[in-house]
C-alpha cells in the first residue's frame, strides 16, 4: 500500500538536504514518484527553482526539467510520509563527529511529522546513531512513538562526485529497517531507482558500520602508499615507477599516493574511531592512517621548499602557483580540502601563493577559507607550481611556458611526464 500510494503519486516522498548527495537522490526519485526537494539554504533553493545545479551532479537542463517541488519551507514536510535525510556529517576540529546537521533535521522533521511515516538516514554515522540519537530527537518533537507511530530505516550514501561512470543507479545501495516490514518497504522503493539492485542488511548498526568500514578501507591504503611515497622520495626512486610495476602481480591492489581530503575518506574513519574509543578501545591503524594523511600537505609543501632551495631560487621572492583547490578533480566541492594545508604550510614560510581552479565553487572557497582565485593570465614566470589536483582541464597546459628557466613542478597526482629542463617531483 505504502509504495502503490508513491507510484500513483497519492503520497509525496521528500529529500532533506540537496546537495552533492541529496539531489542526485531526489532527481532520481522524482522521476517515478512526487518529491519534495527541502534544504534550510533559501539561495541554493532559489539557484534550484532557476534551472540552475550548483553541485554539478546531475546538470542544469536536469534540474530545470524535474519535477522536484523545491523548498525551504519545513511546513511542507508535512505532506510526506517517506522521509530520506541526506544532509552532511563534519567533523569537528577535534576531530570527533559533528551530528549537528542531522541533530537539526530530525527536529525539523519530527516538528512535521505525521503518523504511518519513514524516515530513511543516508548520511554518514556511526553505528548506533540512528536508533540511538536520531530516534529519541524524533519523538520529543513529534510526540509520537517510534515502532508504532512512526519507523526508521538506514540506507548509506554512495555517491562518488564528479565520477561520471558510478552513478546512483548503477552502485548497489545497502538498505536496512528497523523490522522486517520496513525493510521490504524501504527496499523496494529503492529497488524502483537503482538499477544495480538493493542489498538488505540485517540491521541498522550493520548498514551504518559498513559505510564507515568502506571509506576507512580506502584511507588506510592510501596511507600507505603515501608513506611508502616518502620513503621512495628518500631514496630517489620514482613511486609510481615502483606501483606500475608491482601492478603488475595479479592481485596486487591499485591505490596511489595522494592528498585525502574531502567530506567521505577524510572524515568517515573519524566516526569510527571515535565510536570504538567509546566501547573502550584505541584504534591503533586506524589513527596511524589518518596521521599519516593529514599530514601529506606539509610534506609536499616542504619537498617543494627543498627543490626551491637546491635549485638556488630565493623562497621570500618566489612566485608559486597552486593548481586546483577542490578535494578531487572534475568537481566543485572544496569541502575539507587539503591543498589548503600545502598553502598554510608554504604561507608559514613566508610564501604568499597564488591559487587558480576553474572548476572549483568560488563562493564557498570564499566563505570556507578566505581564498580568492587568481586569474589564468596570472600564471606567468612561475618559480614553481603545484599541480594539486588532476582537473582534466590541467592536462592540457603548457608548463613550460609558464614556469621560469630551472623552475620547479610539482605534479602531486602525476599527470605529467616529468618535463625537460625543470626540477620535477611528484608523490
Amino acid at each position: 500500500m505504502f509504495l502503490d500510494n508513491l507510484i500513483n503519486r497519492k503520497e509525496n516522498l521528500s529529500v532533506i538536504g540537496l546537495g552533492y548527495v541529496g539531489l542526485p537522490i531526489a532527481v532520481a526519485f522524482a522521476r517515478k514518484f512526487n518529491v519534495i526537494g527541502f534544504d534550510i539554504n533559501a539561495e541554493k533553493i532559489a539557484l534550484y527553482k532557476e534551472g540552475t545545479d550548483p553541485t554539478k551532479e546531475v546538470g542544469d537542463d536536469c534540474v530545470a526539467n524535474t519535477t522536484i517541488n523545491f523548498t525551504n519551507d519545513p511546513a511542507d514536510l508535512q505532506k510526506s510520509q517517506f522521509h530520506v535525510v541526506a544532509v552532511p556529517t563534519p567533523i569537528l576540529e577535534n576531530k570527533v563527529p559533528d551530528l549537528s546537521l542531522v541533530e537539526s533535521a530530525c527536529r525539523l522533521i519530527g516538528k512535521n511529522l505525521v503518523r504511518r511515516s519513514i524516515i530513511v538516514f543516508e548520511s554518514t554515522v556511526y553505528p548506533g546513531v540512528t536508533e540511538e540519537i536520531c530516534v529519541p530527537i524524533l519523538e520529543k518533537e513529534s510526540g509520537l512513538n517510534c515502532g508504532t507511530d512512526f519507523k526508521v530505516a538506514y540506507s548509506p550514501e554512495r555517491i562518488n562526485p564528479g565520477d561520471p561512470e558510478h552513478r546512483l543507479e548503477n552502485i548497489i545501495k545497502i538498505v536496512s529497517g528497523m523490522d522486517n516490514e520496513t525493510l521490504e518497504i524501504v527496499a523496494k522503493i529503492y529497488e524502483s531507482i537503482i538499477e544495480a539492485g538493493v542489498y538488505r542488511a540485517s540491521s541498522i548498526q550493520v548498514a551504518e558500520a559498513a559505510k564507515v568500514i568502506e571509506n576507512s578501507q580506502r584511507d588506510i591504503n592510501i596511507a600507505f602508499m603515501n608513506e611508502l611515497s616518502i620513503i621512495f622520495n628518500r631514496m630517489g626512486i620514482d613511486t609510481l615507477d615502483v606501483l606500475k610495476a608491482a601492478g603488475t602481480k595479479w592481485n596486487f591492489l591499485n591505490f596511489r599516493p595522494g592528498l585525502v581530503g574531502g567530506h567521505c575518506i577524510g572524515v568517515d574513519p573519524y566516526y569510527l574511531t571515535y565510536c570504538a574509543e567509546q566501547y573502550g578501545y584505541c584504534p591503533q591503524v586506524i589513527l596511524s592512517g589518518r596521521r599519516i594523511n593529514d599530514s601529506m600537505g606539509k610534506h609536499v609543501a616542504e619537498s617543494v621548499l627543498k627543490m626551491l632551495v637546491k635549485m638556488g631560487i630565493p623562497i621570500h621572492t618566489a612566485k608559486v602557483a597552486v593548481f586546483g583547490l577542490t578535494f578531487k578533480e572534475n568537481c566543485p566541492d572544496v569541502r575539507n580540502s587539503k591543498v589548503v594545508s600545502i598553502v598554510n604550510e608554504l604561507k608559514d614560510f613566508g610564501i604568499h601563493s597564488i591559487i587558480y581552479d576553474p572548476v572549483a565553487d568560488k563562493l564557498e572557497a570564499k566563505e570556507e577559507y578566505g581564498i580568492e582565485f587568481c586569474e589564468f593570465s596570472d600564471l606567468y614566470k612561475l618559480d614553481a607550481a603545484i599541480i594539486a589536483v588532476a582537473h582534466d582541464e590541467f592536462k592540457k597546459y603548457d608548463y613550460e611556458n609558464m614556469l621560469n628557466f630551472g623552475a620547479v613542478l610539482a605534479d602531486i597526482k602525476g599527470i605529467l611526464a616529468p618535463v625537460a629542463d625543470r626540477a620535477y617531483w611528484r608523490l
